[in-house]
């Protein structure tokens, strides 16, 4: 099992040619799906959302706010991984409603915890609540990227876009939410040459340090 984990990680890259006439199926999508929503987040608070646009209409918009990149016209979906602007009071004591429904945790046990984050955040900057919101997108991306390699799904995340042209176009402002990272999900056009290349990395040995 983990060989064929390194296999699929070798086989993946940032695919530059999607085939276009190739659809991820619904089966796959919701796999894409559960595994945004079970990625690990800073105190379980899950300050990110994640749109699946699959409508062509609207990625033929996205196409000149994304640097005119083919990938997101061309791949079957696009995701956008977004931060969640206002993580209030009551964002954070909804979810630890939600910690006492699902795990039937008595509520002296939470009280304590829910205060300490409600205090900490009512004390942070909005510049720094949303950069430490940031921070979770990128480990939904790197989650989602290893998910997508294991269901042999190609891909290719995205830093070149302009996010307040996205937010207007997706509405995202009314949904209390700013975009950050846009992926291109999919399959590789068979003419695409980067598919062919060999994976560039240091060794292991250069970017591991072990102490024992």
């Amino acid at each position: 099992m983990a060989i064929d984990i390194i296999e699929k990680l070798k086989w993946r890259y940032a695919t530059k040619n999607f085939d276009s006439s190739k659809i991820i199926s619904e089966e796959k999508l919701m796999v894409l799906k559960q595994s945004f929503n079970l990625t690990a987040t800073s105190y379980g608070l899950q300050p990110i959302k994640m749109l699946l646009i699959g409508s062509a209409s609207v990625k033929e918009k996205l196409v000149s706010l994304t640097m005119n990149q083919p990938q997101v016209l061309n791949a079957s979906h696009v995701i956008v991984l977004c931060i969640e602007k206002n993580v209030t009071d009551n964002y954070i004591k909804k979810y630890f409603s939600n910690v006492e429904h699902t795990r039937n945790t008595p509520r002296e046990i939470l009280n304590p915890f829910e205060k300490f984050l409600v205090d900490s955040f009512s004390e942070m900057p909005e510049e720094r609540i949303q950069l430490w919101a940031s921070k979770q997108a990128y480990l939904a991306l790197g989650n989602l990227l290893t998910v997508c390699a294991v269901e042999n799904i190609d891909a290719c995340p995205i830093e070149g876009f302009e996010p307040e042209k996205y937010d207007e176009l997706l509405d995202l402002k009314s949904k209390g939410l700013k975009s950050v990272l846009v992926l291109a999900v999919g399959y590789r056009d068979d003419k695409d040459e980067f598919s062919k290349m060999k994976k560039v990395r240091r060794g292991v040995d250069e970017v591991v340090i072990e102490i024992n």
